[in-house]
């Protein structure tokens, strides 16, 4: 009865809803037709629709991980379902880059570039709400077609009008999620910077120290990756490999006080 209603939402949102305009939607000249391969379609349990697209998104990455694994750390049984908040920290506290994107350009720009995408949509009616995550995988203008990985073990295929209308009621709400030796192509070096930080705080060392390497290959004048590649590094009990960083981050920018202060620190500790 829920899939019924759900389809029946669904048709009169695609009789309602205007072409999308690439042209008009888009500031870049996206290409034509995009589509990521090897996305497992995962049939998910009761409300785990969260969980779910988290585990075929880590799967796709190579990572061993059910929705159930998930779910412990991302259900949340009294809301029966998961947070939007949770879906963040969840994938961090599985050593994933996780960051946020809210609008088209973000999300073509990511699947482009192969990433696969996690999208919370409202499939019902504003009355009659039918909250969902699901995975873009693809799309295509001529044909008008998203395409999603959306729980079910066929694939969802959906017009972008369609799509637009349903991911519009969910404030346009999307979340990359990659291993932290890739970095998402739509968001900015501060976004990744932070995202890097919050693996830390959830004693993820090393997935913070990995990703950090990998943004400090990308903008290597940046003081703060290194700066940070010592503090994960220190983490793990890597003294040396924390002299290292924190030595190169001085030598980019040797003004920084904090840099100054926990080199001190760390040689202190070596020689001691």
């Amino acid at each position: 009865m829920k899939r019924f209603a759900c389809l029946l939402a669904l048709c009169w949102l695609a009789a309602c809803a205007p072409p999308f305009d690439p042209d008009e939607r888009l500031s870049f000249d996206a290409p034509t037709r995009a589509q990521i391969t090897g996305v497992p379609l995962i049939q998910q349990e009761d409300f785990f629709c969260g969980p779910t697209s988290i585990a075929m998104v880590m799967q796709w990455a190579g990572a061993e991980i059910s929705q159930e694994e998930v779910a412990a750390l991302a259900f949340s049984p009294g809301a029966g379902g998961t947070y939007l908040a949770d879906m963040i920290g969840s994938s961090r506290r599985l050593g994933q880059l996780a960051v946020e994107i809210d609008n088209f350009d973000h999300l073509l720009t990511e699947v482009t570039a192969g990433h696969p995408v996690i999208v919370f949509q409202n499939l019902g009616f504003s009355v009659v709400p039918v909250w969902h995550y699901g995975v873009v995988t693809g799309y295509d203008f001529a044909r008008d077609e998203v395409y999603l990985n959306s729980g079910q073990q066929d694939q969802m295929v959906m017009p972008f009008s369609v799509f637009e209308r349903t991911w519009r009621r969910g404030d346009y709400w999307g979340l990359v999620v990659l291993p932290p030796d890739q970095l998402p192509a739509s968001v900015d070096e501060a976004e990744v910077l932070s995202a890097a930080a919050a693996l830390e705080r959830v004693a993820q060392y090393e997935a913070a120290e990995t990703l950090y390497e990998t943004g400090a290959a990308k903008w290597p004048e940046n003081w703060l990756w290194q700066f940070g590649l010592g503090n994960a590094r220190y983490a793990q009990g890597d003294l040396r490999g924390a002299r290292q960083a924190l030595r190169r981050a001085r030598s980019i920018d040797p003004s920084i006080p904090e840099v100054r202060a926990n080199l001190t620190f760390v040689e202190s500790e070596i020689a001691g």
